[in-house]
């Protein structure tokens, strides 16, 4: 039933990553203004005289019908995944061996929590960049764990390697990691234009750049930490860093796929990773090129998530061994 449950739970945090980034680049990530219902509603239906006079007020604003309707099935779906993995947290204890203590649904609860208060917060701060991006690391992440969850509970088989290879998929995994943040940065600060040709940025390939201000984290949409509007030179630091970024993630992961199609029994992975990486990097060029249109962004942010699941099965069906154990069964199979 854990298994089972995992899976559902999966499943739905995926559209509920999507969805909410269909959300945040549909401009509709304050088409309710606030949180857990809209206006005090439970559903823009009942709020839609509020709803009328801000568009009244502002035709133009973040404040729409439709755009209530998007954040608010986000926000039904999001909830309803915090109750699954409640759900499969409760069984887990309930069914648990004597003297243990299932720590991963336990996680999986402490993360969808503190993921609520970052879905309030993103609100009732006003799409602050760190509490977006923060909001964004914390999907994926419950997705990562449920997928853990999921491998554990169905007992995947696990693949015996030397430990430099296993250690290259964690070094690759830490380093996508980075660059999913950096990316997440990009896109909250509205920085993904920053750079509108290929392969320079702005007709050079070091244009102006403040990266002072482009990561200063404690600060407000579109602002400098001291109030100011954040310049075009912040923009293109951010951006430029997440396209270095995303050159050497591109080296190591490369180097990680070579490495899984040398064997059998993790060539599969091998070309799962290699074409789901190939796919996001396209995605990437794409919205440069074709100057961000919405489905491909979104296309973006779901390679992403899938890339993360990849990387957490390989990282988990690659069991280390130590380099000393395999020269000395490969020598007990030249002696024999």
């Amino acid at each position: 039933m854990i298994r089972k449950l995992a899976l559902l739970a999966l499943c739905l945090a995926s559209i509920v990553i999507v969805l909410g980034a269909y959300v945040r680049l549909a401009d509709a990530g304050l088409g309710c203004p606030d949180w857990p219902g809209c206006y005090g509603q439970l559903s823009p239906h009942h709020a839609a005289e509020q709803i009328a006079a801000a568009v009244e007020q502002a035709p133009h604003g973040p404040v729409s019908m439709a755009k209530a309707w998007k954040e608010m099935g986000h926000r039904y779906l999001a909830a309803s995944l915090g109750l699954l993995i409640i759900a499969i947290a409760w069984l887990a204890w309930r069914t648990r061996r004597r003297g243990e203590v299932p720590l991963l649904p336990l996680a999986l609860v402490a993360v969808v929590i503190f993921q609520g208060l970052l879905g309030k917060w993103t609100v009732t701060l006003l799409l602050k960049p760190a509490i977006v991006t923060g909001h964004l690391i914390g999907g994926l992440a419950t997705a990562a764990l449920l997928a853990l969850l999921l491998w554990r509970e169905s007992r995947v088989p696990r693949v015996t390697v030397p430990l430099g290879a296993a250690r290259l998929a964690q070094v690759a995994f830490a380093l996508l990691a980075v660059q999913i943040v950096l990316g997440g940065w990009t896109s909250t600060n509205y920085a993904a234009l920053a750079c509108s040709d290929l392969p320079t940025c702005q007709g050079q390939w070091w244009p102006p750049t403040d990266f002072a201000n482009a990561f200063h984290v404690v600060r407000e949409l579109g602002m400098t930490a001291d109030g100011d509007l954040l310049s075009q030179a912040a923009l293109t630091a951010i951006h430029l860093t997440h396209r270095i970024g995303a050159v050497v993630v591109t080296a190591v992961v490369l180097l990680l796929v070579a490495v899984l199609l040398r064997r059998p029994a993790t060539r599969l992975l091998g070309c799962l990773l290699g074409g789901g990486f190939l796919l996001q990097i396209s995605l990437g060029l794409a919205n440069v090129a074709l100057s961000l249109p919405l489905p491909v962004a979104v296309g973006h942010n779901a390679g992403a998530l899938l890339l993360v699941l990849l990387m957490v099965r390989v990282n988990y069906v690659l069991r280390p061994v130590a380099q000393a154990v395999v020269l000395r069964r490969t020598h007990e199979k030249l002696v024999a």
